[in-house]
């Protein structure tokens, strides 16, 4: 936004440090009057006839927009939930899988979604039951924190299964 000596026009609408209208004035008494007040005149729209501008510290004013600005960014990501993903196997050890359970139980309590997958590799893939019972039994591990979104699904050489925080009743 063009400030002080940056604003090319020559008449605009003053409004005032506290949103009182001052009314048409031309540049050099909008920047005399700004710099009594000690303040700064900001070009608020350009493209209004008169363009129209405000007596305000300039620096609070971008300070409060960038504030703005990183809360809303803050709220976004907090709608956005991400998904986690935990890779588990056929042939899991019971150390393992309670390490994973463990990981995943905290990132759903924080209610993002967790997506288990198992690869399968080499003459694993003519038993895909085994893998569809380790993503089951994970689930099962998680039921207290989760329900299934997405049930055992197979895609290609991988199998994988969503679960999403249980929601609060």
């Amino acid at each position: 936004m063009p400030i002080n000596d940056q604003i090319k026009v020559p008449e605009l609408m003053v409004i005032g440090p506290n949103g009182e209208q001052m009314g048409l004035k031309k540049i050099e008494d909008a920047l005399t009057l700004a710099s009594y007040a000690g303040l700064d005149l900001v070009l608020m729209n350009a493209g209004s006839t008169p363009a129209v501008a405000k007596v305000m510290d300039y620096n609070k004013y971008k300070y409060e927009r960038q504030k703005k600005q990183k809360d809303a960014q803050k709220k976004q990501r907090e709608t956005n939930k991400e998904l986690k993903e935990y890779r588990l196997s056929v042939t899991i050890d019971i150390h393992d899988f309670e390490t994973r359970k463990k990981n995943a139980a905290s990132y759903l309590e924080k209610g993002h979604k967790v997506k288990g997958f198992i690869r399968f590799k080499g003459r694993q893939m003519a038993h895909p039951e085994l893998g569809r019972d380790v993503l089951n039994k994970f689930a099962e591990a998680l039921s207290e924190y989760a329900d299934v979104d997405t049930a055992p699904k197979m895609e290609g050489k991988n199998m994988y299964i969503i679960l999403a925080p249980k929601k609060d009743k």
